[in-house]
Protein backbone atom coordinates (compact mmCIF):
# COMPACT_ATOMS: atom_id res chain seq x y z
CA UNK A 1 0.00 0.00 0.00
CA UNK A 2 1.31 3.43 -0.85
CA UNK A 3 1.40 6.12 1.78
CA UNK A 4 -1.53 8.55 1.84
CA UNK A 5 -1.09 11.84 0.05
CA UNK A 6 -4.50 13.58 0.07
CA UNK A 7 -5.02 14.59 3.68
CA UNK A 8 -8.00 16.08 5.52
CA UNK A 9 -8.05 17.47 9.07
CA UNK A 10 -11.44 17.77 10.79
CA UNK A 11 -12.07 19.67 14.00
CA UNK A 12 -15.33 18.26 15.39
CA UNK A 13 -17.47 19.79 18.07
CA UNK A 14 -19.34 22.91 19.08
CA UNK A 15 -17.15 25.86 20.09
CA UNK A 16 -20.09 27.34 22.05
CA UNK A 17 -20.17 24.35 24.41
CA UNK A 18 -17.01 24.81 26.48
CA UNK A 19 -14.59 21.88 26.11
CA UNK A 20 -16.49 20.59 23.07
CA UNK A 21 -14.77 23.40 21.14
CA UNK A 22 -11.28 21.87 21.28
CA UNK A 23 -11.62 20.32 17.81
CA UNK A 24 -12.48 23.67 16.22
CA UNK A 25 -9.68 25.39 18.16
CA UNK A 26 -7.06 22.95 16.86
CA UNK A 27 -8.47 23.10 13.31
CA UNK A 28 -8.23 26.92 13.28
CA UNK A 29 -4.62 26.71 14.41
CA UNK A 30 -3.77 24.06 11.82
CA UNK A 31 -5.48 26.05 9.07
CA UNK A 32 -2.80 28.71 9.59
CA UNK A 33 0.13 26.27 9.84
CA UNK A 34 -0.44 23.49 7.31
CA UNK A 35 0.38 23.67 3.60
CA UNK A 36 -2.50 24.83 1.41
CA UNK A 37 -2.93 21.37 -0.12
CA UNK A 38 -3.97 19.88 3.24
CA UNK A 39 -7.69 20.45 3.69
CA UNK A 40 -8.88 21.64 7.10
CA UNK A 41 -12.51 21.96 8.13
CA UNK A 42 -14.66 22.17 11.22
CA UNK A 43 -17.93 20.36 11.84
CA UNK A 44 -20.49 20.72 14.60
CA UNK A 45 -23.86 19.12 15.03
CA UNK A 46 -24.71 16.06 12.97
CA UNK A 47 -21.50 14.35 11.84
CA UNK A 48 -23.05 12.15 9.15
CA UNK A 49 -21.73 14.54 6.46
CA UNK A 50 -18.18 13.53 7.41
CA UNK A 51 -18.47 10.43 5.24
CA UNK A 52 -18.97 12.67 2.20
CA UNK A 53 -16.35 15.16 3.42
CA UNK A 54 -13.57 12.58 3.46
CA UNK A 55 -14.56 10.62 0.34
CA UNK A 56 -11.83 12.18 -1.87
CA UNK A 57 -9.02 11.76 0.67
CA UNK A 58 -6.52 9.07 1.62
CA UNK A 59 -6.14 10.00 5.28
CA UNK A 60 -8.11 11.97 7.85
CA UNK A 61 -7.14 13.38 11.23
CA UNK A 62 -10.09 14.12 13.53
CA UNK A 63 -9.92 16.16 16.71
CA UNK A 64 -12.84 15.95 19.13
CA UNK A 65 -13.69 16.22 22.80
CA UNK A 66 -14.28 13.08 24.85
CA UNK A 67 -16.13 12.44 28.07
CA UNK A 68 -13.80 12.42 31.07
CA UNK A 69 -12.49 9.01 32.09
CA UNK A 70 -9.30 10.17 33.80
CA UNK A 71 -8.43 13.84 33.80
CA UNK A 72 -9.64 16.81 31.75
CA UNK A 73 -7.05 17.66 29.12
CA UNK A 74 -5.79 14.10 28.75
CA UNK A 75 -5.22 13.39 25.05
CA UNK A 76 -5.85 10.01 23.45
CA UNK A 77 -4.42 9.30 19.99
CA UNK A 78 -6.44 6.54 18.37
CA UNK A 79 -5.31 4.96 15.10
CA UNK A 80 -8.35 3.38 13.48
CA UNK A 81 -6.43 1.91 10.57
CA UNK A 82 -6.94 -1.58 11.97
CA UNK A 83 -9.98 -1.29 14.17
CA UNK A 84 -12.84 0.49 15.86
CA UNK A 85 -12.90 3.22 18.46
CA UNK A 86 -12.22 1.81 21.91
CA UNK A 87 -15.47 1.66 23.91
CA UNK A 88 -13.89 3.37 26.92
CA UNK A 89 -13.36 6.56 24.87
CA UNK A 90 -16.73 8.29 24.57
CA UNK A 91 -16.53 11.10 22.03
CA UNK A 92 -19.01 13.77 23.00
CA UNK A 93 -21.80 14.98 20.79
CA UNK A 94 -24.61 17.38 21.49
CA UNK A 95 -26.55 15.60 18.74
CA UNK A 96 -27.48 11.96 18.27
CA UNK A 97 -25.02 11.28 15.46
CA UNK A 98 -21.46 12.15 16.46
CA UNK A 99 -17.94 11.46 15.23
CA UNK A 100 -17.81 7.95 16.71
CA UNK A 101 -21.07 6.97 15.02
CA UNK A 102 -19.94 8.44 11.67
CA UNK A 103 -16.72 6.43 11.80
CA UNK A 104 -18.52 3.23 12.81
CA UNK A 105 -21.09 3.66 10.02
CA UNK A 106 -18.34 4.34 7.46
CA UNK A 107 -16.50 1.21 8.58
CA UNK A 108 -19.67 -0.90 8.40
CA UNK A 109 -20.46 0.39 4.88
CA UNK A 110 -16.90 0.04 3.61
CA UNK A 111 -16.57 3.82 3.25
CA UNK A 112 -13.88 4.38 5.88
CA UNK A 113 -10.54 5.72 4.73
CA UNK A 114 -7.41 3.56 4.86
CA UNK A 115 -6.03 5.86 7.56
CA UNK A 116 -8.18 7.51 10.25
CA UNK A 117 -6.46 9.06 13.25
CA UNK A 118 -8.54 10.52 16.07
CA UNK A 119 -7.24 12.84 18.74
CA UNK A 120 -9.77 12.70 21.58
CA UNK A 121 -9.34 15.21 24.41
CA UNK A 122 -11.04 14.48 27.70
CA UNK A 123 -13.23 17.41 28.66
CA UNK A 124 -14.80 18.51 31.90
CA UNK A 125 -17.61 20.89 30.93
CA UNK A 126 -19.87 20.82 27.88
CA UNK A 127 -22.40 23.45 28.96
CA UNK A 128 -23.64 25.97 26.42
CA UNK A 129 -21.91 29.32 26.84
CA UNK A 130 -19.34 28.09 29.36
CA UNK A 131 -15.62 28.75 28.95
CA UNK A 132 -13.25 25.99 27.88
CA UNK A 133 -11.31 24.48 30.78
CA UNK A 134 -7.71 25.77 30.81
CA UNK A 135 -6.29 22.23 30.86
CA UNK A 136 -8.29 21.38 27.72
CA UNK A 137 -7.34 24.60 25.89
CA UNK A 138 -3.69 23.98 26.79
CA UNK A 139 -3.65 20.83 24.63
CA UNK A 140 -4.35 22.67 21.35
CA UNK A 141 -0.73 23.53 20.53
CA UNK A 142 0.63 20.08 21.31
CA UNK A 143 -2.08 18.35 19.25
CA UNK A 144 -1.44 20.70 16.33
CA UNK A 145 2.30 19.98 16.54
CA UNK A 146 1.69 16.22 16.61
CA UNK A 147 -0.60 16.35 13.58
CA UNK A 148 1.88 18.51 11.65
CA UNK A 149 4.61 15.96 12.41
CA UNK A 150 2.39 13.03 11.39
CA UNK A 151 1.49 14.71 8.11
CA UNK A 152 5.19 15.33 7.41
CA UNK A 153 5.90 11.65 8.07
CA UNK A 154 3.09 10.53 5.75
CA UNK A 155 4.44 12.77 3.02
CA UNK A 156 7.98 11.53 3.57
CA UNK A 157 6.77 7.93 3.31
CA UNK A 158 4.90 8.81 0.10
CA UNK A 159 8.08 10.35 -1.32
CA UNK A 160 10.11 7.26 -0.39
CA UNK A 161 7.53 4.97 -1.99
CA UNK A 162 7.51 7.07 -5.16
CA UNK A 163 11.32 7.17 -5.36
CA UNK A 164 11.55 3.36 -5.09
CA UNK A 165 8.95 2.72 -7.79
Amino acid sequence: MTAPHKILVIGAGNPDRADDGIGAMVARRLGQLLPADVAVLTRSGDMLSLIDDWAAFDAVFCIDAAAPIGAPGRVHRIDLTAGALPREIALTSSHAFGLAEAIELAQALGLALPRIIVYAVEGRCFDAGAAMAPEVAATAGAIADRIIAEIATLRQEAGEVASHA
